[in-house]
């Protein structure tokens, strides 16, 4: 067999798709529904008529945003589990804002979403100072601050607006935002908005930002070798801080997306686990930013098509999220070395066995 076969990352990413979507099969069938009728309606959903595509879209473009999040983290040496909590505490602040502050036509979305970004950051300075200065797990403290952001912005929001604790969870949410402030739809009358055009202007950023300027090979340097960057004179500490910053503030542009394009006001649980698809999507583009452009798109469309799936089959869309969990998960075991080794090891016996011959 030709070594060449393993020198791509790609025979990882078929042979886990091929394992998820087996499990997934298998799955669907124990449920007694049929696996090629499943995996058609999210085809069909995603892509399948003017509303699937705008529903493609509208979900890729907050996927987008938050895996810029991610890899701006990620390619930095840091773990920011906390993207959840910053867009939480942002889609919040921009709903606010939104309402609240009337402004001019375009001039009040932008506002909206800088503010987002600016709250985004903010929430990211407790983890960026405790990993900075006291060498304190980034990830445990990422992670508990996004209950808190969770239950904070829950009850800001039941503070703000008078309601009562035995208030329905589902009836907790802002004043609907001024005209003004919301982003302007691409598909009428359905969700896309030019916020895909945000979401793909801050991926060609943030390519652009590790590729050709100083700092971003800094940081990259701090991701994969952080003493080798210290001898260097790269200020460690210094470039931790900004790059859990610019994540936190991203991760609130991507909330504040959310709010003026699509909701138009903040809504207790929002966020359909938004900053958990950011994380798992610049896993499997190994952090690379172009590469999670088209990984972000993909995933957008599958979400897009498990709500079809949902509406057209009896499977439950919990199954597309085990799916993507599942590839998430195979993707990041080193399937190329596993097969290669099998194989040099069948070479080797070959081998021993004709010399014995």
């Amino acid at each position: 067999m030709n070594k060449k076969i393993f020198e791509g990352q790609w025979i990882n990413y078929i042979v886990s798709l091929v394992l998820a979507l087996t499990i997934a099969s298998i799955l669907i069938i124990i449920q007694g529904s049929n696996p090629i009728d499943a995996f058609s309606a999210i085809l069909t959903g995603s892509f399948g008529s003017p509303s699937a595509i705008a529903s493609s879209i509208r979900w890729s473009t907050p996927v987008l945003i938050a895996t810029m999040a991610a890899i701006i983290a990620g390619k930095s040496g840091i773990i920011n589990l906390g993207l959840e909590g910053q867009i939480y505490f942002a889609a919040l602040s921009a709903g606010i804002v939104s309402a609240l502050i009337p402004l001019p036509n375009h001039l009040h979305a932008l506002f909206a979403i800088l503010v987002g970004g600016i709250v985004g950051l903010i929430y990211a300075i407790v983890p960026a100072l405790l990993k900075a200065y006291l060498k304190v797990n980034e990830m445990i403290v990422t992670l508990m601050m996004n209950y808190i952001a969770v239950f904070m912005t829950e009850f800001i929001t039941m503070k703000l607006t008078g309601m009562s604790a035995d208030t329905n969870p589902l009836q907790i949410a802002t004043p609907e935002i001024l005209g003004s402030a919301r982003l302007i739809k691409i598909m009428p009358p359905y969700q896309a908005s030019t916020g895909i055009f945000i979401a793909v202007f801050i991926v060609l950023l943030v390519y652009l930002f590790f590729k050709h300027t100083r700092i971003g090979y800094e940081w990259t340097q701090m991701g994969k070798n952080p003493r080798f960057a210290r001898f260097g004179g790269v200020n460690e500490k210094k470039g931790l801080i900004l790059a859990f910053l610019v994540s936190g503030f991203i991760a609130g542009i991507c909330g504040a997306v959310e709010i003026t394009g699509v909701h138009y006001r903040f809504r207790n649980n929002f966020a359909s686990n938004l900053g958990w698809d950011g994380i798992m999507v610049a896993l499997i583009a190994k952090n690379n930013p172009i590469g999670a452009l088209f990984v972000g798109v993909i995933w957008g469309m599958i979400k897009a098509g498990s709500l079809n799936m949902e509406r057209a089959t009896s499977v439950n869309r919990i199954i597309v999220t085990l799916v993507q969990a599942l590839f998430v998960l195979f993707v990041t075991v080193d399937i190329r070395s596993i097969i290669k080794k099998y194989v040099d090891k069948h070479r080797k016996i070959e081998k021993m066995e004709g010399e014995s011959i």
